[in-house]
């Protein structure tokens, strides 16, 4: 998959035979993503357009126009690029909002769609607003597509149920702890990345070591409590139990995310870790002493190892 970055008004040329370019956010990726996707794929099949092309951006939009209401975010830009490789796109565009922000709309189309992509079919969300002052919209794209000679559809974000989906009521779900929920929205576990950096070493005091994860303040974080995970740590699948929480029965006041890696023995200072949260366990609890908090992470354990199944030898 080819990625674009920079400025966008030095993307081109344009491939021959154009692109079936889709444009938005597209944090997370989720179900509803993936069916406008599906259906990109479809119709670039149709019109015999032989590249598809995605343009997101570097941040999310509010970050700059309304910082007080930006959004935690699902993926992190590599995440998102990562997945959407995986569902066959073949270029990304990352713009940069600070530049298009600016673009009046014919310059936008000009330069982007048909300068550096040959847009051939442009597919957005029916809400979709673009160029100086939000001034562009789905009737002016497609003014614009009758003019330059590109269809222009308007879509629903639908997962393959007909349910509507949308990163914001994800996050609401993860705000819930209701990662299960997050998983059937996304199509995959809700994963967060981050650097193991040194912690109070606490839990390797107690039997229970456990790796401190050091991660973006621009994420979007589970609820806290306790719960069932799987760790990727490069091409090893690994379960873990993680807490989400300030540790309250030692006294703590910073949210931290500490995970253990269930038959896992070495040292993970300086690697980068992705926590993928399947179940929930329980919520963060304040326990009267350590050995309380001991035989509670037994159980946690015991519990983790049942729902996360045969395939990790339990």
């Amino acid at each position: 998959m080819k990625v674009l970055r920079g400025n966008p008004r030095l993307w081109g040329p344009a491939p021959p035979g154009g692109s079936a370019v889709t444009i938005g956010v597209y944090d997370g990726v989720h179900r509803g993503h993936q069916t406008v996707l599906s259906d990109l794929a479809t119709r670039a099949g149709i019109l015999e357009v032989p590249q598809r092309a995605v343009l997101t951006f570097d941040r999310h939009p509010l970050g700059l126009v309304s910082p007080e209401r930006v959004p935690r975010l699902l993926t992190t830009i590599e995440q998102r690029l990562e997945i959407l490789e995986s569902l066959g796109v073949d270029v990304v565009g990352v713009l940069p909002f600070e530049q298009v922000r600016d673009m009046h709309v014919a310059e936008f189309i000009h330069q982007v769609l048909l300068g550096s992509l040959g847009a051939r079919l442009v597919v957005i969300g029916t809400n979709f607003r673009f160029g100086r002052d939000r001034e562009g919209d789905v009737g002016a794209l497609r003014e614009e597509g009758t003019r330059h000679g590109f269809e222009v559809d308007a879509v629903e974000l639908l997962r393959g149920d007909g349910a509507t989906v949308s990163s914001s009521a994800i996050r609401s779900l993860l705000a819930a702890g209701d990662v299960e929920g997050v998983e059937s929205a996304l199509g995959r576990p809700f994963e967060l990345r981050g650097l193991v950096v040194p912690g109070d070493g606490r839990g390797k005091t107690i039997g229970f070591p456990t790796a401190n994860l050091s991660f973006s303040d621009e994420m979007a974080v589970p609820a806290r409590g306790v719960y069932a995970v799987q760790v990727s740590m490069g091409d090893r699948l690994i379960p873990g139990v993680v807490n989400v929480g300030v540790r309250p029965t030692f006294g703590g006041e910073v949210l931290t995310v500490e995970v253990h890696l269930l038959g896992f023995q070495g040292d993970l200072y300086g690697q980068t870790l992705g926590v993928r949260f399947k179940h929930r366990l329980r919520e963060e609890i304040r326990f009267s002493g350590v050995d309380q908090l001991v035989a509670q992470i037994e159980g946690d354990i015991a519990l983790a190892r049942r729902l996360l199944g045969e395939r990790y030898g339990t």
